[in-house]
């Protein structure tokens, strides 16, 4: 007879095995620090969670203490609501090293904002001239959805992509620019100051308040992607990110770290394939999900 596979459990199962001991000990917090920093919460934003369930204690049932680390951790989370301005050109600026899933978000992002957000006129502007394969990716998404695409092929300066883009769109009444952009150069260097130099560009053509740099985050690379969004945050500043393949295969604390070490709010989750498979982020849907039995 074969043994039926016991079901993994989710980080809300185990903490509540954890704390059904009754016990509420130093022990116990070590073994939660533990627990958090496996799901990718981070070791400074775990600490200062465990401190906060110390400090709210004693607890009398575990329903009390999940309750106390629910609030705990919501209070730590950011939430980006992004807004494109229906009377002019708004910009988003896609950021994210390669194998993130940045190319497929930005499709996401265009047929969410087309679909249900009723922006008239979206465009994808193929900033990615580094890679050949970036810009026939995203032509192909966009010839899908029946988005416009403008690019200039491999190479070409993705500044001078992304202006005429904005240019375009402008001339044409739409109304949202979704722009690619390299995630891996020669050196790390190289990237920067691409990114500064469209950042320069982007700031000279457009008013700020219409201009947003979102970051792409893979939710399974775990506290890699903390240190991608430090090296994008240090270059041209981050206004949002979007965490791409949060699905079961994600331990999901990384939207913690990002808001309590970085101060980046998460505005969506991508949580499949499909471009429908793109959600708005929510504390409390969040929290559901990561504190899931």
């Amino acid at each position: 007879m074969f043994k039926r596979k016991e079901k993994r459990r989710g980080l809300g199962g185990r903490i509540r095995q954890l704390f059904s001991r009754g016990k509420f000990d130093e022990e116990l917090f070590e073994q939660l620090e533990d627990l958090l920093i496996e799901a990718d919460v981070g070791s400074k934003a775990t600490a200062e969670i465990v401190d906060a369930l110390r400090d709210s204690g004693p607890f009398e049932s575990t329903d009390a203490v999940m309750d106390e680390l629910r609030a705990a951790i919501g209070a730590r989370l950011k939430v980006a609501e992004l807004n494109p301005n229906p009377d002019t050109v708004t910009l988003y600026v896609v950021l994210g090293v390669n194998g993130t899933g940045k190319t497929t978000t930005i499709a996401k992002l265009a047929r969410y904002f087309r679909d249900e957000r009723g922006i008239p006129g979206v465009v994808l502007a193929a900033g990615d001239t580094f890679r050949a394969a970036a810009v026939n990716q995203l032509a192909i998404h966009g010839e899908r959805l029946g988005i416009r695409v403008v690019q200039q092929g491999q190479n070409a300066d993705p500044g001078a992509v992304i202006y005429d883009a904005l240019e375009s769109a402008d001339s044409r009444g739409e109304r949202l620019v979704l722009a690619d952009t390299a995630g891996r150069m020669h050196t790390r260097k190289d990237l920067v100051s691409q990114l500064e130099k469209i950042d320069r560009i982007v700031r000279r053509k457009m008013n700020p308040e219409n201009y947003r740099r979102l970051l792409v985050i893979d939710a399974t690379t775990g506290q890699n992607g903390l240190r991608q969004a430090e090296l994008f945050h240090e270059a041209v500043g981050i206004d949002a990110a979007v965490i791409a393949k949060y699905d079961s295969t994600a331990k999901g604390g990384i939207a913690v770290p990002l808001a309590a070490n970085l101060g980046i709010p998460v505005a969506f989750l991508g949580t499949g394939e499909r471009y429908q498979n793109l959600e708005p982020f929510t504390v409390d849907r969040y929290l559901e999900r990561l504190l899931s039995t």
